[in-house]
């Protein structure tokens, strides 16, 4: 089984820009196929993949939701949890070496007691086919909070340099531990850093009881990639922002040769 890595933070902090640097990171470090799970509703990590632009993306979401509306049509003779299952799978973007699966969320009413736990069985199974999996959660960490992924080795809370980031930080930990969720190491990213973290901030940082795993540098080429449109995966090797990213997954993974 390979290494799970959620991401978590708040809107604006560069969460989905952390997660989609870290699958390119498992990439080039040869820990393939890396499975890219998009667990925000907001959707952003297709972009910032290079997936959405060629291809067309059915969430997790719309097959709960086609399926909990078509259960009396299902295919003559099929149980329906393999019918369902066999869904699940055709949501599943598959690219060269990183596949992406985008949970969304259903839409309608209704009980989905059945469906989401036919899905916790599906995602508790589908990491074991690749080297590495990173979760793109929504700062409430609902995807997680549903149990359908109940196992994760690392999740990464990124901030950015604010105070306001780190109590939005200190309350997805703490949201963490209320839901006992299985979590193997819990770690803090400071991300848009301009200049030397003060100590002051740092001092803080400790407060909150978060273990620093790194600090990535504002990085005004993002910016300039954004107004283009050019994929975050596609930064440049020699980045700062790259680099740091390599840094703090070197930490998690072990020392690769990036």
């Amino acid at each position: 089984m390979g290494t799970i890595i959620a991401v978590a933070g708040k809107g604006g902090t560069g969460k989905t820009t952390v997660a989609a640097l870290l699958i390119r990171y498992c990439r080039d470090a040869g820990m393939v196929p890396v499975l890219a799970v998009d667990a925000d509703p907001d959707a952003n990590l297709p972009e910032a993949l290079g997936i959405a632009a060629t291809t067309s993306i059915s969430t997790v979401g719309d097959v709960c939701e086609a399926f909990a509306h078509s259960k009396e049509t299902l295919p003559q003779g099929m149980p329906k949890e393999a019918f369902f299952e066999l869904s699940l799978h055709q949501a599943l973007v598959e690219t060269e070496n990183i596949d992406l699966l985008v949970m969304g969320r259903p839409e309608g009413a209704g009980c989905y007691c059945y469906i989401n736990n036919v899905l916790r069985k599906y995602l508790d199974v589908l990491p074991n086919s690749y080297c590495a999996t990173v979760i793109d959660n929504e700062a409430g960490l609902e995807h997680l909070s549903r149990r359908t992924t109940r196992n994760t080795d690392n999740l990464l809370i990124v901030s950015d340099y604010s105070l306001n980031g780190l109590r939005a930080a200190v309350r997805i930990r703490q949201l963490a531990n209320e839901l006992r969720l299985d979590i193997g190491c819990v770690g803090l990213v400071v991300n848009k850093v301009t200049g030397t973290i003060s100590d002051t901030f740092l001092h803080e940082v400790k407060k909150t009881g978060v273990p620093l795993c790194g600090v990535i540098p504002f990085d005004p080429l993002l910016q300039e990639q954004d107004v283009h449109g050019t994929p975050v995966i596609a930064l440049p090797h020699n980045t700062p922002s790259y680099g740091a990213v390599c840094k703090i997954a070197r930490k998690l993974l072990g020392d690769r040769n990036v």
